[in-house]
């Protein structure tokens, strides 16, 4: 019998098969499925501290609308709890998922600054959550910040975090940083438990007849899974901390091409949406089974089995191979009509 269980983020899994952030995760009887179906842990949809500012704003506002004009009925209003209905809402789904089931789980938290983060890192902590999965989720829009500004400030607010909270924080990023490896072993020492690979934007575009710019949602595929098989593969030897891919887990196959690239964990939405919670017992039986064929007793032995440093070919993980690539592509399309000879054979005299 292969063993899936694994570590992340210091809790104990029975596989690595993670729920990650989605509508199933934002409610509780679809959590209750995916635990039913297989899935070693959940990360419940981020508390956005945007939101929070907002809605605190819109209560402000409409408690104050009419401060002159009805002195008597202010009186009559409560007293209002700053953050109550977002935040509120959002820790009792914590705690009705903790009641419900027993595979961890991780809280997500969305913020802008330092102080926010802090807050409500410590509320969710407090709320019981197993971990916290901090999203780095911003577009470097301003041409008068630099990189490097960023990514410091970036490291200075998990530093904070780290040092404030006492459950484990793993943080999930973009592929964007002007240097990916530098940025994630800054991470570790910054003291996060994990880092999340990759976070995917939700891109917009054009309504061609209102002129206006729209989101696009776009569901990820198999082929999605490259970008962090890449970079677990990289950073595997250069980290203790976790390592968890998220973007392009369909299948068992792609969990096991992520273990074997250096992941701890393997996280999944797109596939969930599609195929329901019960997918996920798909996924771990193709995992199991490719497994068996290829002689791997546990998921312990095959992390990193292929990474860069245990690759045959540690080069491939870096190289661009742009002309290999598209070499390969021409020829499996040549034909008799193709123009100029297949790569390798000689040019006729």
């Amino acid at each position: 019998m292969t063993d899936l269980a694994t570590e992340y983020l210091g809790l104990r899994l029975k596989s690595p098969i993670v729920a990650s952030a989605g509508p199933l995760t934002g409610d509780v009887r679809s959590i209750v499925e995916l635990e039913r179906a297989g899935v070693a842990a959940v990360v419940l949809p981020s508390l956005f501290e945007e939101q929070i500012e907002h809605e605190t704003a819109e209560v402000e506002r409409l408690y104050t609308l009419h401060n002159d004009s009805f002195g008597e009925a202010v009186s009559f209003l409560p007293e209002v709890g700053v953050d109550d209905d977002c935040v509120s809402a959002y820790v009792s789904h914590i705690e009705r998922v903790k009641e419900q089931v027993d595979v961890p789980v991780i809280a997500s938290l969305n913020g802008t600054n330092i102080g926010g983060w802090l807050r409500y890192a410590q509320v969710l902590e407090d709320a019981g959550a197993d971990a916290i999965e901090l999203n780095l989720y911003s577009v470097a829009a301003d041409p008068h910040i630099r990189g490097a500004e960023i990514e410091a400030e970036h490291l200075e607010l998990v530093a904070v975090l780290a040092g404030e909270v006492r459950i484990p924080i793993a943080v999930k990023i973009s592929p964007s940083y002007s240097s990916v490896a530098s940025f994630v072993v800054g991470l570790e020492a910054a003291g996060a438990g994990g880092v999340v690979m990759f976070n995917r934007f939700y891109l917009p575009d054009l309504d061609l007849e209102t002129l206006e710019v729209r989101p696009r949602l776009a569901l990820s595929n198999s082929g999605d899974v490259q970008l962090p098989l890449r970079w677990a593969g990289i950073l595997r030897e250069h980290l203790t901390m976790s390592i968890a891919c998220s973007s392009g887990v369909h299948s068992g196959f792609d969990v096991a091409k992520l273990v074997l690239a250096g992941a701890d964990v393997a996280m999944t939405t797109s596939a969930l949406l599609r195929h329901g919670a019960d997918h996920v017992a798909t996924i771990e039986q193709q995992l199991r089974s490719w497994m068996s064929d290829h002689d791997y007793a546990s998921v312990t032995e095959m992390r990193g089995a292929v990474s860069r440093a245990g690759a045959a070919d540690p080069a491939a993980y870096e190289r661009a191979n742009y002309i290999g690539n598209l070499a390969a592509y021409t020829n499996s399309f040549r034909g008799a009509d193709s123009i100029g000879p297949a790569r390798g054979t000689a040019r006729p005299a």
